[in-house]
């Protein structure tokens, strides 16, 4: 019976057989990566260079910009190169490394989104204590252990998963190297280790839900005894980008590793992977960016100075 050590390289999932889809779905990828790469890096650039977002909830949303590049970087550009390049092969190395970083920065993200949910409620339920409770040294040390958190989650899991024997063959079910379709290569019948780090996780997971569940009721029991409409305007607005970006992860997440055994099949399990894994990624900065007029205003006053001084480079070449 072959071991762990017979195996050198996986076959991950092909998107088409012919040519020419393989290269449309290589511009497919590439668009989303590269839409992914600009809205992400306007939104890290804008917090970092508009003092007036140094503030605990755009420090948080930095910290979920940074983890939505790497989420994205972690699958999809060998994703882009396997198709560009007409193979399937990911090397042992390679596919236990993109197993760990998918594993850390999706269980970092969950858990910035369940700080940025306490952060929305301490700023709208108690507004009184919201420096005291949320300076600087305690969302530094927030943000680290959002951090760590993925990264505990990721060594358990990787080490795991790659210590268990493989007989199964190496081709792999998805277009990227997933803990539930590698254990479908082992040849081991005792999970206990990874059905341990699994309840684990799912244990942590739904605290973060409960959690994220019960702030946002005390939010929205105090939004709606505000006096001021314009005071529960301001607040949706801050709140609602954060819960769509929630619900997008948690649901995506959910239907991805808790759909019944019944309608599960290849085609169904590529979709939704592309969903949770790619999704997020894209469409968190056009959420953020769209109702909250203060994220607008640093992103536009950002590429009116980046256009300037483009426009002052030219001109001092030619002139």
């Amino acid at each position: 019976m072959p071991n762990i050590s017979s195996v050198s390289e996986f076959l991950l999932l092909a998107f088409a057989d012919t040519r020419e889809l393989q290269l449309l779905h290589f511009a497919l990828f590439l668009g989303i990566y590269l839409a992914a790469l600009l809205g992400n890096g306007l939104i890290l650039s804008a917090v970092a260079c508009d003092h007036r977002l140094h503030t605990p909830m755009y420090f948080f949303l930095l910290n979920l910009a940074l983890l939505d590049l790497g989420c994205i970087s972690t699958t999809l550009p060998k994703a882009m190169a396997n198709a560009l390049w007409d193979t399937r092969a990911i090397s042992y190395q390679g596919c236990a490394a993109q197993v760990f970083f998918f594993l850390f920065f999706i269980a970092a993200e969950y858990s910035i989104l369940t700080v940025m949910a306490y952060d929305r409620y301490i700023a709208i339920c108690k507004p009184l204590h919201y420096g005291s409770l949320l300076g600087s040294r305690a969302c530094a040390q927030m943000a680290a252990a959002a951090w760590g958190s993925g990264f505990l989650n990721a060594v358990l899991h990787t080490t795991n998963t790659f210590s268990l024997p493989l007989c199964q063959g190496n081709a792999v079910d998805q277009f990227f190297c997933e803990v539930p379709h590698i254990l479908k290569l082992s040849c081991s019948d005792s999970y206990l280790r990874e059905d341990g780090a699994v309840l684990f996780s799912i244990f942590l997971a739904f605290g973060c839900f409960v959690f994220i569940v019960v702030s946002y009721v005390e939010i929205f029991r105090a939004v709606l005894r505000m006096p001021s409409e314009q005071g529960r305007h301001k607040a949706y607005s801050t709140c609602l980008p954060h819960l769509a970006v929630v619900s997008m992860f948690v649901s995506t997440g959910i239907f991805s590793y808790l759909k019944p055994p019944s309608i599960s099949s290849p085609s169904l399990d590529l979709v939704v992977a592309l969903l949770y894994s790619l999704l997020p990624p894209a469409l968190n900065p056009l959420i953020y960016s769209m109702r909250n007029q203060e994220v607008k205003d640093a992103v536009r006053k950002l590429l009116q100075y980046m256009f300037l001084d483009h426009q002052c480079c030219v001109q001092k070449m030619y002139f």
